[in-house]
């Protein structure tokens, strides 16, 4: 185990994605243009009617990933969490459907439906990056 803190916060946003709105394309997008190096994707919420997960299907190394396709499929957009390294985000989502709900690694091309929320907080004085260690594993480490 490893740990890293932030000296301060620093600014609070909240993003509002309307109708056909990309969830993660615009998280970065927002990044690149608020000059985020660090911070945390506090919470989403909102629907969906396109969305892309992906998990891990094996104990085993290396690991098999398996990508969960939604197309054409109101959702509810529970849970959205993740922090941000060095401006690049590593963001899990839960959704769900009228009987189950799905969770996974977030991926490109999940599309708002009606509304998305978002809430990121800049971290001040922490400079951390991942990178990808002797097993291709992507780690958090100090810069």
């Amino acid at each position: 185990m490893d740990y890293f803190g932030a000296n301060s916060l620093g600014r609070t946003f909240i993003l509002r994605l309307d109708q056909g709105d990309y969830v993660l394309e615009s998280i970065n997008e927002f990044i690149a243009k608020e000059n985020i190096k660090c911070g945390i994707v506090v919470s989403g919420i909102g629907t969906l009617d396109q969305c892309t997960l992906h998990m891990v299907t094996t104990t085993g190394y290396p690991p098999v990933e398996f990508f969960d396709k939604y197309d054409d499929k109101p959702l509810e957009l529970v849970a959205l969490q993740g922090a941000i390294a060095d401006g690049v985000p590593h963001i899990h989502a839960v959704i769900s459907d009228t009987k189950t709900a799905y969770a996974g690694h977030l991926e490109n091309g999940c599309r708002i439906l009606y509304l998305g929320e978002i809430v990121i907080q800049e971290l001040i004085g922490l400079d951390v990056h991942r990178i990808r260690d002797e097993k291709n594993i992507l780690k958090m480490v100090k810069k």
